[in-house]
C-alpha cells in the first residue's frame, strides 16, 4: 500500500524515502564522528499513512539527540541542523530564507512585530540589511542553543507554539530595533556590527531583550529595580508593579527592609504588625503570578538589612528546612552589611537588630551616611525604651555563610560601599538596593502608586462643577469636625467652631 505523507499547509503527497536520506546526509556532512547509518537506524521512524513531515522530523531530531554521549559529542551538532531544518520549513515553508521584508510585513501584520520596524528603516534599508543577515550561522548551533532558541527566545505564538522566525532574523531585527533612532546615513553601520557580533555570540544578551525587543511589548529592559516604603499603599503598589513588570518580560530587585519588624505597633497600637514575612509571601506570589512572556517563570531578589529585628527568620527563608509558613523559597535575596557591621565582627562585639520603624532616620542613614548611622545605632543600643534584638555578630555571620553556601542564591550587598565607588557619587543619589542578580546599582525611592513617576494628563473641569466641588468638600470638613466635638463630649462645638 502507498504511504502518503502530510505536509505542513495540509497537502498529501506521497512518502519519498530519497528525500529523508538526502536530509540525513546533509544534517552529517562534515562533521567527525557521527554516522548517518546510525542515525537513520536509530530514528526507526513508524510510517503509516498521512504521517506529518513535522512528526519525521522531530523523530529525527530526537534520535540524533540520544545519540550525544562522551565518546560522540559531535552529534549535539548533528541535532542543531535538524532542528534548523524543521524550524526553516515551519517559518519559511521551505528550507531557503524569504526575504526579511516579507517576514516583517507578516508579523506586524499578525500582531507579532512591532509596527515601528516598518516606519523606522525604508524598504531599500531592509533590503541591505536582508544581505548581511548570513543564515548560515544557524547550522553551526548546537542541539541545545538551538532548543533553547525555539522554546525561549524566537517570536511565536505561546498558544500555538508557531514560531515565526528563525535565529538569524531574531538577531538582525534586535539590532535594527536598538539603533532604529541613529542617524540615517551611518545607522545601517552599526546594525551590521552588532548583528555580527551577537549572532557570532562575541556578545551574550539577557532574556528580555532576546525575546522581546522586536514585538509591540519594545522590552529594552532587563531588569527593574523597585523599592516599597513601610506603608500598605507603597506595598500594594509594589506588588502590582512587580506583576506589570515581570509580565513585560523583566526580572525585579525588591528593596524592602524599610517595613517594621513583627508586633511593631500601627496606627500607635490600635493594631499589631503581622512582620515581613507575609507581605514578602505577598511579593513572591506576584513575581510567580505571570510568566515573563510566555518565555520563562518570573524571578526577584529581596534585599534588606543585616541588622533588621527579624533578620534570624530572614536568613532562612531560602533553605529547605521548616514549613511552608515560615519559608519562602521562590525569591532570592540580598543582605546588606555597612563597615559597622564588619567592625563588629572584628572585634567579637554584638550586631543588635531593630525594627526601622522603632528608630527614626536609622534605615535612610545606613545608605546615606555611615558616620549618621553609626551615631543613630550606637545610640539606639544603649537606649531601653527601644525594642531590640542581639546576636554576637559572629554568629549572624556564620548563619549568613552557612545559607549561601547551602543554596547559592543568597547575596551580600556592601551598601557603603556602592555609595561611595558607583556611578552616583557626584549627583549624591542614594543605591538602597540592587538588581535580580545583584550585578547593577541604581538609585530607587520607594513607590507609593502604581504610576508614580508617569506622566499624568490633566483633566479640566467645568469651573461650575469645580465650585460645587469646594463646597461640598467645606461643609464635609465642617460636618466631620462637628461629629468629632460631640464625640469629645462638647456641647458648644458651634460656638467653638
Amino acid at each position: 500500500m502507498a504511504i502518503n505523507v502530510t505536509k505542513r499547509d495540509g497537502r498529501k503527497e506521497p512518502l519519498n524515502i530519497e528525500k529523508l536520506h538526502k536530509v540525513v546526509f546533509w544534517a552529517t556532512e562534515n562533521i567527525n564522528g557521527v554516522s548517518a547509518s546510525e542515525l537513520e537506524l536509530r530514528s526507526q521512524i513508524q510510517f503509516y499513512n498521512n504521517i506529518k513531515t513535522s512528526e519525521i522530523q522531530e523523530t529525527m531530531i530526537k534520535a540524533a539527540a540520544d545519540l550525544i554521549s562522551e565518546e560522540a559529542p559531535n552529534y549535539q551538532y548533528v541535532a542543531g541542523r535538524l532542528v534548523n531544518y524543521h524550524l526553516r520549513k515551519e517559518v519559511y515553508n521551505n528550507y531557503f530564507p524569504l526575504p526579511l521584508i516579507d517576514i516583517i510585513k507578516k508579523n506586524v501584520e499578525s500582531g507579532f512585530y512591532d509596527a515601528n520596524l516598518l516606519t523606522d528603516y525604508t524598504e531599500e534599508e531592509w533590503a541591505t540589511i536582508n544581505k548581511f543577515i548570513d543564515h548560515e550561522r544557524d547550522c553551526t548551533l548546537s542541539y541545545v542553543a538551538m532548543e533553547q532558541l525555539r522554546g525561549k527566545y524566537l517570536v511565536q505564538n505561546r498558544v500555538t507554539g508557531q514560531i515565526m522566525e528563525t535565529p538569524q532574523v531574531a538577531y538582525a531585527l534586535i539590532a535594527a530595533t536598538l539603533f532604529a533612532k541613529y542617524p540615517q546615513d551611518t545607522r545601517l553601520k552599526y546594525v551590521r556590527d552588532y548583528y555580527d557580533a551577537i549572532s557570532k555570540h562575541d556578545i551574550s544578551l539577557p532574556t528580555p531583550i532576546m525575546a522581546g525587543l522586536r514585538t509591540p511589548q519594545r522590552q529594552f529592559s532587563s531588569c527593574v529595580l523597585i523599592e516599597t516604603g513601610d506603608s500598605l499603599d507603597s506595598i500594594n503598589a509594589t506588588s502590582s508593579a512587580i506583576v506589570k513588570y515581570v509580565s513585560q518580560k523583566a526580572g525585579i530587585g525588591i528593596g524592602a527592609g524599610s517595613i517594621r519588624a513583627i508586633g511593631s505597633p500601627i496606627r500607635r497600637g490600635d493594631a499589631s504588625h503581622t512582620g515581613l514575612i507575609p507581605f514578602y509571601k505577598m511579593f513572591q506570589a506576584a513575581v510567580r503570578s505571570c510568566s515573563q512572556g510566555g518565555v520563562r517563570n518570573g524571578a526577584a531578589t529581596l534585599y534588606y538589612p543585616l541588622w533588621h529585628y527579624e533578620v534570624e527568620d530572614l536568613l532562612v527563608l531560602k533553605n529547605n528546612k521548616g514549613t511552608e509558613d515560615n519559608r519562602i523559597r521562590q525569591m532570592d535575596y540580598g543582605v546588606q552589611f555597612n563597615k559597622l557591621m564588619y567592625e563588629r565582627l572584628l572585634q567579637g562585639g554584638d550586631i543588635t537588630c531593630f525594627s526601622p520603624s522603632d528608630v527614626p532616620g536609622l534605615y535612610d542613614a545606613f545608605f546615606a551616611d555611615q558616620d549618621k548611622f553609626k551615631e543613630l545605632y550606637e545610640k539606639a543600643e544603649k537606649n531601653p525604651k527601644i525594642r531590640k534584638k542581639t546576636y554576637k555578630a559572629i554568629d549572624l555571620f556564620s548563619q549568613f555563610m552557612e545559607e549561601r553556601k547551602n543554596t547559592g542564591r543568597i547575596y551580600l550587598m556592601n551598601v557603603d560601599h556602592a555609595n561611595t565607588h558607583g556611578a552616583f557619587i557626584e549627583s549624591k543619589a542614594v543605591i538602597k538596593q540592587s538588581n535580580l542578580c545583584a550585578e547593577i546599582a541604581l538609585p530607587t525611592k520607594p513607590l507609593n502608586h502604581i504610576f508614580d513617576g508617569a506622566s499624568r494628563k490633566k483633566i479640566r473641569v467645568p469651573k461650575e462643577k469645580y465650585q460645587e466641588f469646594l463646597k461640598y468638600k467645606k461643609e464635609s470638613k465642617n460636618l466631620l469636625y462637628l461629629n468629632k466635638e460631640r464625640f469629645n463630649g462638647s456641647k458648644s462645638a458651634k460656638s467653638d467652631k
